[in-house]
């Protein structure tokens, strides 16, 4: 069964953004090629639980198994030795990619306490859009009374386009809600 944003993607958003950027080919319209779901966990260089259910919760948030990101080098200030696990992360391609977008942008990010909307300014030079959620509970997979820890991730999607603006529209187009400029 194909995803709903991804139907949408097809029938409404590429014709969208062949009319307003003048694409000839449809295949020149953006699109995501994948999404990196990663968390961050230095206190799992004390105490491996906390890894271990940083990589529950991730696993239960993206319906993927995680895989463990190890310290390139060692950080004595931070009490972290070389290849020690300090975090996990999940590429998303494909079908469940769609999903979790569409999870993402109509379920969670509504929930977060005095939502206005996500900065318009995350984008990198090819058109990538970086995301920063402080804590995992907004997802609704997530039991409240089972977080022992609050833990928050960065989301990466991977668009491949042109330029930012091509990227902005084609996550606007998709339903992120985007602040206004100079808002937030």
């Amino acid at each position: 069964m194909t995803p709903r944003l991804l139907e949408q993607y097809k029938k409404e958003i590429v014709p969208g953004l062949s009319k307003k950027f003048g694409y000839k080919n449809p295949l020149q319209a953006p699109r995501l090629k994948k999404i990196v779901v990663n968390m961050g966990v230095g206190a799992a260089s004390q105490d491996i639980k906390i890894l271990e259910q940083a990589q529950k919760d991730l696993a239960v948030i993206t319906g993927q198994k995680p895989s463990i990101t190890r310290a390139r080098k060692a950080i004595a200030n931070f009490k972290i030795r070389k290849a020690i696990p300090v975090g996990c992360k999940v590429t998303l391609r494909g079908h469940r990619m769609y999903e979790f977008l569409d999870r993402l942008i109509n379920v969670a990010l509504p929930r977060i306490r005095d939502f206005r909307g996500v900065k318009p300014d995350s984008f990198d030079e090819k058109g990538s859009y970086s995301l920063g959620l402080k804590e995992q509970s907004i997802f609704p997979e997530i039991d409240i009374d089972k977080v022992s820890r609050v833990q928050g991730m960065d989301v990466i999607m991977n668009i491949k386009s042109g330029s930012k603006e091509e990227s902005f529209e084609f996550l606007r187009l998709l339903g992120m809600p985007f602040t206004k400029k100079g808002e937030q």
